[in-house]
């Protein structure tokens, strides 16, 4: 369904204007503080703007003269933690959302048999949330908030509690999930907002920033939080056997991906990775890309180049001894060993 919401709260400064496409998916990003979290609040119904008005569908959550709540909203919280409830088994939290709508007890079973098995989660249904561990205890409450069959989906940073190899498992199964559904979520990952959102919006002090799609937020960012956003480098392209063809002809290697060829993807990669030459750099087999300095930020004993979306971390002392400046053509390499590929 189709979201429109504007609210202002003046005790936080917060003045945010949102839309929503029908199916659309879109990422909040921005610095800590910066009202995220107050707008996912705002949208469940827990906290009041002074101003504004939201709709959600046909359905006015909130206006001047409407306060709509949460339970009547058709609005689902995925919040950091799982809290499921303790008391009862995987099953029962599952199928908790549509027994509270209504449905029989066996509607609501089968409801919930058939998100669980969606998020690979059928085999947990017997157990109790505390023999869970971080990924399934999320991968259930995924379950449990779509088998409510919410008209919205809001998540607030669900990955950011699991540890790497859990929730790249979760964030497939989100991906699998939120396809051609209504969600906003929360999230410091650029690779998250890449690889589950249409849309990114950054705010800042309360305020929007940065509204576009997600590739173009992150190539040609226009506020400082998206230039650093999460500290990665991103490339894209498509996929070819050992790496990825970058858009504009350069090849990227990465350990043996297994991905499928001819695939949209992007290579992934830390600014500390990136070594800085003045020539073409030989020796082991590395990426090389040939880049323009845009800017110089320096950090006390560091120095991160920018060249366009492109930066590299080194020490102040090489960026010295480099005598770099902006315009100066140089090449960042970075082993293939540093670089992950993802499919978008």
């Amino acid at each position: 369904m189709r979201l429109e919401c504007t609210a202002r709260i003046q005790a936080r400064d917060f003045d945010v204007q949102l839309s929503l496409a029908p199916g659309e998916t879109v990422a909040v990003m921005g610095p800590n503080g910066a009202g995220k979290s107050t707008l996912l609040n705002v949208l469940a119904g827990l906290i009041r703007p002074d101003r504004g008005a939201a709709r959600l569908g046909n359905k006015t959550l909130y206006d001047d003269d409407t306060w709509l709540a949460p339970h009547s909203r058709g609005i689902a919280l995925l919040a950091q933690d799982a809290l499921l409830f303790p008391h009862m088994t995987v099953l029962e939290n599952v199928a908790f959302g549509p027994r509270s709508a209504g449905a029989s007890r066996t509607t609501a079973r089968e409801t919930a048999r058939r998100w669980l098995q969606e998020v690979d989660g059928e085999d947990l249904a017997a157990r109790r949330p505390a023999g869970l561990s971080g990924g399934q205890a999320q991968r259930v409450a995924i379950a449990r908030a779509l088998a409510a069959d919410p008209d919205l989906l809001l998540l607030d940073e669900p990955l950011s509690a699991l540890d790497v190899s859990v929730a790249s498992m979760v964030r497939r199964t989100l991906r699998r999930v939120l396809a051609g559904r209504s969600a906003v979520f929360v999230t410091h990952s650029a690779v998250d907002a890449l690889l589950l959102a249409d849309r990114a919006v950054v705010i800042d002090g309360g305020r929007v920033v940065e509204d576009g799609p997600v590739r173009r937020v992150l190539e040609q960012p226009r506020s400082s939080f998206a230039a650093g956003l999460a500290g990665v480098n991103i490339v894209f392209g498509t996929t070819v056997p050992g790496g990825l063809l970058a858009t504009d002809g350069t090849r990227v290697f990465a350990p043996d991906p297994e991905l499928p060829p001819g695939e949209e993807a992007a290579a992934v990669f830390r600014p500390q990775s990136v070594a800085v030459h003045r020539g073409h750099p030989g020796g082991s087999p590395r990426n090389v890309l040939p880049v323009a300095i845009t800017d110089l930020e320096h950090h006390g004993a560091r120095t991160t180049v920018r060249a366009g979306h492109l930066s590299a971390e080194i020490t102040a002392a090489a960026a010295a001894d480099l005598d770099l400046v902006p315009g100066l053509k140089v090449y960042f390499s970075v082993k293939s060993t540093e670089v992950s590929l993802y499919l978008r």
